[in-house]
């Protein structure tokens, strides 16, 4: 299995090589190079697994035996998954009205990055302390990416993370997550900007190739493609425990609801649908709508700033995944994908092809969902389970509240899974405007008396200086 740059100027590289590169060399980003097509028997015998058996049978099919040995692989996943609450480390929630939630938030941080950054921790350490290198980690976060980042990483002697966060625009809980780690291997920057500005700083440092060889730069951003390949097992799990019967032909469809920012999720359902899974994909998202508006009409442009909603870890007006989904619907054409990702990165505003952009409405359904849409949702489902959801999984409650019109179509309906991607606990100003009381688990009260530890970055400071100085001074201590 190997990879190649979404826009064909780089060449092939193995999951290691993958692994460790944020953008590919010329900008884009790496997908495997052929995406391997399951037959009926294998979905009937991964349909008995568990969670964490998917995650190694996936991982196992792009990550090669000599790179990895399959024993050693599925290790590291266990060791992974260790210090996930539940047993099964993922949960569904089956609730009234057809409402299945599968709960992706019972790791450390409470949010589904857990799972995929906990995994790629294990592999970098893997290949790291096999070859005796230590590599820099560039992080920009809308809210819940930083602190899995973090928790993925700290105290490990051969990486260095470096974290920026959208100061006042995370949740007081998501901040406290990063701030309070006190590791000497990681470094937090509180920058007064929002989730697409801080994107930029890390662009440009990649974009040196020089600084970026010198200190082994690397992503752990959804640009990262191990994080992607993790993100595949959430579908594959959703569909077998949704799917009425895997004993009739054709297989039954189940319809997957994924609340949507920088996109990294609903790749990896795309990839999943290649694969063979018989899923109809929704992509959901707040008021900020590229994606929206890209399945619903081709236009892939910005609006004029980005939108702050409750479901604040989406509030992503450029969704970089989105690269991956056009290369993989355009037939993994890099010529055009390259055409179309230059155009947007001048202009801001690109019209999709008629031929990708029905494609592209083929695959997925979209939807864009208010702050007082997700409200409604949140107490909706109080009020029928008495289940919290968070603001993010209320996006996708939504979606399906808003499609049951009648008993009849809820009882002969495609079954539907929304995906739930952190816990309530980490959004109390948000339970608290849909009138609902917050349950804080003790780990998260036990952060408002931790010490805190940040560097500001303000307006008008030069940003990738700023980081530049404090990457090279980490590096001579």
């Amino acid at each position: 299995m190997e990879y190649i740059s979404t826009r064909g100027g780089a060449g092939t590289v193995d999951f290691e090589g993958a692994l460790f590169s944020g953008y590919a060399p010329d900008g884009g980003l790496f997908m495997p190079q052929r995406v391997p097509l399951l037959d009926g028997d294998t979905l009937q015998k991964w349909s008995r697994l568990s969670y964490r058996e998917l995650v190694k049978e996936i991982c196992s099919l792009f990550i090669t035996a000599d790179l990895v040995p399959r024993s050693t692989l599925n290790d590291l996943i266990d060791k992974a998954f260790s210090r996930f609450r539940h047993k099964d480390v993922v949960h569904l929630s089956r609730l009234k009205d057809g409402l299945n939630v599968l709960e992706l938030w019972h790791g450390v941080t409470y949010a589904f990055k857990d799972l995929s950054l906990s995994c790629t921790g294990q592999f970098l350490e893997y290949f790291l302390e096999k070859k005796q290198k230590h590599v820099t980690i560039l992080v920009g976060t809308s809210g819940d990416t930083g602190s899995s980042a973090i928790e993925g990483v700290r105290g490990r002697k051969n990486m260095d993370i470096f974290v920026l966060l959208p100061k006042g625009l995370c949740t007081q809980i998501q901040e406290l997550q990063m701030t309070t780690v006190l590791d000497d291997n990681v470094h937090v920057f509180a920058a007064h900007g929002n989730s697409d500005e801080i994107d930029e700083p890390i662009k440009e440092l990649f974009a040196d190739v020089d600084f970026a060889r010198k200190y082994n730069l690397m992503s752990l951003n959804s640009v990262n493609w191990s994080r992607i390949m993790v993100q595949i097992a959430h579908h594959f799990y959703a569909y077998f425990q949704c799917a009425p019967s895997l004993d009739t032909t054709p297989l039954p469809v189940v319809e997957i609801v994924v609340p949507t920012g920088g996109g990294g999720n609903i790749t990896a359902g795309c990839i999943a649908c290649k694969m063979g899974l018989p899923i109809r994909l929704v992509a959901v998202v707040n008021s900020n709508d590229i994606i929206h508006r890209t399945v619903q009409h081709g236009d892939f442009s910005l609006s004029e700033s980005v939108k702050a909603t409750l479901a604040s870890a989406m509030d992503i007006q450029e969704p970089y995944n989105m690269e991956r989904i056009l290369w993989l619907l355009s037939g993994s054409d890099s010529q055009l994908t390259k055409k179309l990702m230059e155009q947007f990165n001048t202009s801001k505003s690109l019209k999709l092809p008629k031929d990708l952009h029905r494609k592209l409405s083929e695959t997925l359904r979209s939807c864009s969902v208010s702050d007082e849409d997700i409200v409604r949702a949140m107490q909706r489902c109080w009020e029928e389970n008495r289940y919290l959801l968070c603001p993010h999984s209320a996006v996708a409650a939504h979606y399906h509240y808003s499609h049951l019109d009648s008993f009849l179509a809820l009882l002969f309906s495609t079954p539907r899974c929304c995906l739930a991607p952190a816990s309530a606990a980490k959004f109390q100003d948000a339970l608290l405007r849909a009138g609902l009381v917050p349950q804080l688990p003790p780990e998260i009260t036990a952060l408002m008396a931790m010490e805190t530890r940040s560097t500001p970055l303000e307006r008008g400071q030069d940003w990738t200086q700023v980081l530049r100085e404090k990457i090279e001074a980490t590096a001579q201590q």
